[in-house]
């Protein structure tokens, strides 16, 4: 794809990724569980990825399970939730969160059991709004994502968690936006964790939760003894090297290579407002990721846009990509009271870090050049 602008949703494999999975499939390809010397230095690797995952993270490496990514941890940690807490025992949500945590909470727990943290007009979930949910409620466990996916706004999750210890609550973070494009230190204070490789450079298929406690267990997959119990089935070792080499080769590029990425971000929405007039960026006011922009487009469906964009070469989404095409996909439009016909229109561009300003330029042209398609009402150009 010529000019891809969907990051948020998958990002391209890191080559630094790529060189670590490769070498460690030829190297050390046995099963980490199994008894043989070239087994034991597979297991000797993964439990050194996982010391290196806790540095970068700030916690003990004994709290961190691998998982296939975010939706299984996330499923996880509210399905042993389901089994351990009181019958009449709730639990708080921001109303901004990402399907797999939204959708799990319920099915596992029961709507009634789902308390929803309000968010204000930035869609930012402000202390004083948690400390009037954790006052009136008393909830279990609160579950606030660091970095929204959709409109890229930062959540001030340190604030957030530091009330949550005063109140004897535990809070849960899903940091798979904030991951690879915000500094990780400090994330494992938080007393759960979940993250996915495939949102910053690694492999599809791996991911990780951080636990409250390291003898903790919220089983979700049953069978063999692997990762200490907490999760049955072979360890993925070349995933989880290339997830953990991912992260590292990104996180030597912060914060610098963030900064100036937020100045291209900044110049392409103003060259879109200039082009679009009337056009709403969600969220503008508010501290959020330097890649992504969530727009409202003064006219046409964003489908139509998508599909224009599209044959253009350039690949953009509607919203979260685990709710398109479902309607209202846009949760944080909903939570800031848009209309359906606002939620029609809206769109997300979410850059790379290798994203450069003639990438930025060319999606604006792109996008200028598509609206004027649309409005003549004519076919999209092949």
């Amino acid at each position: 794809m010529p000019a891809y602008f969907d990051h948020n949703a998958t990002t391209p494999l890191h080559p630094a990724a790529r060189a670590a999975w490769l070498q460690a499939s030829e190297q050390h390809w046995h099963n980490a569980s199994s008894l043989y010397r070239e087994a034991g230095m597979t297991s000797q690797a993964l439990e050194s990825a996982r010391e290196r995952l806790g540095d970068l993270l700030g916690t003990e490496a004994e709290r961190i399970v691998f998982t296939s990514g975010a939706t299984e941890s996330n499923n996880m940690l509210f399905t042993g939730l389901a089994k351990c807490l009181e019958a009449d025992a709730v639990v708080a949500i921001s109303a901004i969160e990402h399907p797999s945590v939204r959708e799990a909470a319920r099915a596992m727990l029961g709507r009634g059991r789902i308390i929803e943290i309000p968010v204000d007009e930035e869609g930012v979930v402000q202390p004083a709004a948690l400390q009037e949910v954790l006052a009136r409620h008393q909830p279990a466990l609160v579950s606030i994502m660091a970095a929204n996916n959709e409109s890229g706004v930062l959540q001030p999750w340190p604030e957030l968690l530091r009330l949550c210890r005063e109140a004897g609550v535990r809070l849960h973070t899903d940091a798979a936006q904030w991951l690879g494009k915000m500094k990780a230190t400090g994330l494992g204070l938080c007393d759960y964790v979940t993250g996915s490789a495939h949102k910053f450079g690694g492999p599809k298929g791996i991911g990780f939760f951080v636990m409250a406690e390291a003898g903790e267990s919220f089983p979700l997959l049953h069978g063999g003894p692997q990762e200490n119990g907490r999760r049955a089935g072979t360890e993925n070792y070349p995933a989880i090297e290339a997830m953990v080499t991912a992260l590292e080769a990104l996180t030597s590029r912060l914060p610098e290579q963030a900064l100036a990425q937020a100045v291209l971000r900044d110049a392409f929405i103003q060259q879109m407002q200039q082009q679009f007039p009337g056009l709403r960026v969600i969220s503008g006011g508010a501290p959020r990721l330097w890649n992504t922009v969530l727009m409202v487009m003064p006219r046409h469906d964003n489908l139509k846009w998508l599909t224009r964009l599209t044959r253009l070469g350039v690949a953009i989404s509607t919203g979260s990509a685990c709710s398109s095409g479902k309607e209202g996909a846009s949760v944080v439009l909903q939570a800031l009271g848009a209309s359906w016909e606002e939620l029609r229109r809206a769109v997300r561009v979410s850059g790379g870090w290798d994203s450069t300003a003639g990438d930025w330029q060319n999606l604006a042209t792109a996008f200028a050049a598509a609206g004027e398609g649309l409005d003549a009402g004519g076919r999209a150009p092949d």
